[in-house]
């Protein structure tokens, strides 16, 4: 037991080695595989996938707002007039982002801007850093 003992560890700790290496070059994925569609015949074709109905009709798409009914069923969303809409929605900037230059030092936004770009900054800064 005295010389013998630590080869018999070392072996099986090989073996041991060896029979997870081989698990873990398996399959890395851990969630289930995709059913995969059933055919209905041998020569019958596959259905394409239909998209939403695209709607052109000019009087629908200017009183109504065209996919915004989230129901499956029953009418699309009839437009109301701007009186009836809150102020601030005909506030909201839909333009590209303003730049940090554009922007009044004393809003919250132009902060949170600020610390994004910081964020940003130091991200490339750690992936070109070598270990």
């Amino acid at each position: 037991p005295s010389r013998r003992a630590p080869r018999r560890r070392s072996m099986a700790a090989r073996e041991l080695l060896r029979a997870t290496r081989v698990v873990l070059l398996g399959p890395a994925r851990g969630y289930a595989k995709k059913a995969a569609a059933k055919s209905k015949g041998k020569n019958v074709p596959k259905e394409a996938l239909k998209g939403p109905e695209v709607c052109t009709d000019p009087t629908m798409l200017a009183t109504h707002a065209m996919g915004v009914n989230y129901f499956k069923d029953g009418p699309e969303v009839a437009l109301k007039p701007d009186s009836e809409y809150p102020d601030w929605l005909f506030k909201i900037h839909l333009g590209p982002p303003k730049k940090l230059e554009e922007m009044d030092p004393n809003s919250v936004e132009y902060w949170r801007r600020l610390r994004k770009y910081n964020t940003w900054q130091r991200n490339r800064l750690k992936k070109s850093r070598k270990l």
